[in-house]
């Protein structure tokens, strides 16, 4: 596998010795000094260029950077939108291990936009043409702290969206009630084990992206629970996960409230969970809910 220095020095001779490539920035976990280090961690560079045609019709100028083992072209989806006259994009897996999400831009995109991330960092700028950018920083994906309202509709949609998942548990509809976990509950305690990060760290840090270095900053203990909320395909199993999860959104979105001095809505908790149980009791012959 290619070192990082031998990355760096390819991508730079590259933009060197091509006269269409004018400079060459770095976005990513590279640029945040706060991300740890590791072998799978991408190379997001980008060549600013003064037109992107020539690059996108040459099918072969990309095999310099390596034996591709396989890679993606994300503005040819046609589910996506894209603007390919000013950005484009290669995401490429190498075969030493190494993987390069390489772009080009336009100049005159770059110099609009270049600011939008701030974890930017300029490798190389032949003629001074790219704007001055901060020192790069991952500010920008920090916890922020919630309002009242925010809050609120937080633990609102925890509770309620329980109610689909209670249904599809009591039905069975196991790939429903996955869905309805992962993709609404599940990011509602989230966002609320977020916000505890937020106030033991003064709102200063970020928790990654799914909230992957949570960890960090809560307890061990909190931390495992966290994890055991997870479940596979067994509805007595996803039964227990999921009033662990109640278990500890209660918990941490008590402790929010009394930080923020938020008033937490035990009421609106206390007959959501009331439900759920009532519903893992309903045989499934029942007539009525109730």
């Amino acid at each position: 596998m290619r070192s990082e220095q031998e990355m760096y020095q390819l991508i730079l001779e590259t933009a060197e010795k091509d006269k269409r490539i004018l400079a060459v920035y770095m976005n990513g976990s590279r640029t945040n000094e706060n991300v740890p280090k590791d072998i799978f961690q991408d190379y997001d560079i980008v060549f600013v260029v003064s037109e992107t045609a020539e690059f996108i019709k040459d099918k072969e100028w990309i095999q310099q950077f390596g034996e591709i083992l396989y890679m993606q072209y994300p503005d040819e989806s046609p589910d996506y939108p894209s603007d390919k006259e000013n950005f484009y994009g290669w995401l490429i897996q190498f075969a030493d291990g190494n993987r390069l999400d390489l772009h080009v831009e336009t100049v005159k995109h770059v110099r609009e936009h270049i600011g939008d991330d701030k974890l930017c960092k300029i490798l190389l700028d032949k003629n001074a043409i790219l704007p001055d950018v901060y020192e790069s920083t991952d500010k920008d994906y920090w916890v922020k702290k919630p309002t009242k309202e925010q809050y609120l509709c937080v633990c609102n949609e925890f509770w309620w969206c329980l109610n689909n998942v209670a249904k599809g548990l009591w039905r069975e509809e196991m790939l429903y009630v996955q869905d309805m976990v992962n993709y609404h509950v599940r990011k509602q305690l989230e966002k609320m084990l977020s916000w505890k990060v937020g106030t033991l760290t003064n709102f200063s840090v970020s928790i990654g992206k799914s909230g992957k270095y949570m960890h960090r900053w809560i307890n061990k203990q909190e931390w495992e629970i966290y994890l055991s909320t997870y479940f596979t395909g067994r509805i007595s199993e996803a039964w227990e996960a999921v009033m662990t999860m109640c278990d500890l959104f209660e918990q941490v979105a008590l402790y929010v409230g009394d930080k923020l001095e938020y008033q937490y809505n035990e009421l609106e908790g206390k007959n959501a969970r009331s439900f759920l149980e009532h519903v893992r009791q309903l045989p499934k012959d029942a007539k009525e809910v109730y």
